[in-house]
């Protein structure tokens, strides 16, 4: 029983703990939203960016779809800084990064 009770606590002070991103700043955000096109980036006092840009293609047609481009980056709690950059269109979303696996060609 007293080791469920100390594992009840530690628990509950783990969960208490403040995480890096607590208290984390916007520094840098922008942003410009059209009709048929978009784009937004912010950066945080943490290390956390992102930026992303869009826009409608084929307009008025049967075949209308938005294509975006975009990355963002954070540090992980291993320190290290990943970053990805993606693609988004209809072929669906196809990020790249040096820390995801790669398929194999078939």
């Amino acid at each position: 029983m007293k080791f469920l009770i100390v594992f009840v606590a530690l628990f509950a002070l783990a969960l208490a703990a403040p995480t890096a991103d607590e208290g984390a700043q916007i520094v840098r955000s922008d942003s410009d939203v059209g009709p048929e096109s978009f784009n937004y980036a912010y950066e945080t006092s943490n290390g956390i960016s992102a930026q992303e840009q869009g826009q409608l293609k084929n307009i008025g047609t049967e075949e209308e779809a938005i294509s975006v481009q975009g990355s963002y980056r954070f540090v992980a709690d291993d320190g290290v800084t990943y970053e990805v950059t993606y693609i988004a269109d209809e072929n669906g979303f196809q990020p790249q990064g040096a820390h995801l696996p790669v398929a194999p060609e078939a």
